[in-house]
């Protein structure tokens, strides 16, 4: 969990204009939040969630090259919001999984 690494604060992470837009941090975010910007790469606060609950690390952060994805200070949020954003982002998805299942032909 976020608090559990040595140093961190718990925030939403960003994206600084030094991205090279290497492609690599975007299909690495278990919540979709990362996205193509205007000119980079940028990360939606509302679906960040510093990969609790999937990870350990945030993956984007782990797999940069130029180390260019801080914490954003405008999106000060701890380890519970960060877990109630995981359990809340995780129930949206769930009804299409429960529609799927309801439409399959009855045994």
């Amino acid at each position: 969990m976020a608090s559990e690494r040595p140093g961190a604060t718990d925030m939403a992470l960003w994206i600084t204009d030094e991205c090279i837009n290497c492609d690599v941090c975007e299909p690495e975010c278990p919540n979709q939040a990362i996205f193509m910007g205007a000119q980079i790469y940028e990360i939606d606060p509302q679906r960040c969630t510093e990969c609790v609950g999937h990870f350990d690390e945030p993956q984007c952060v782990q797999l940069c090259p130029v180390n260019c994805i801080p914490v954003n200070p405008a999106f000060v949020e701890t380890p519970a919001q960060l877990q109630a954003k995981f359990l809340l982002l995780q129930s949206a998805s769930a009804p299409d999984a429960a529609c799927a299942v309801s439409s399959s032909p009855a045994a």
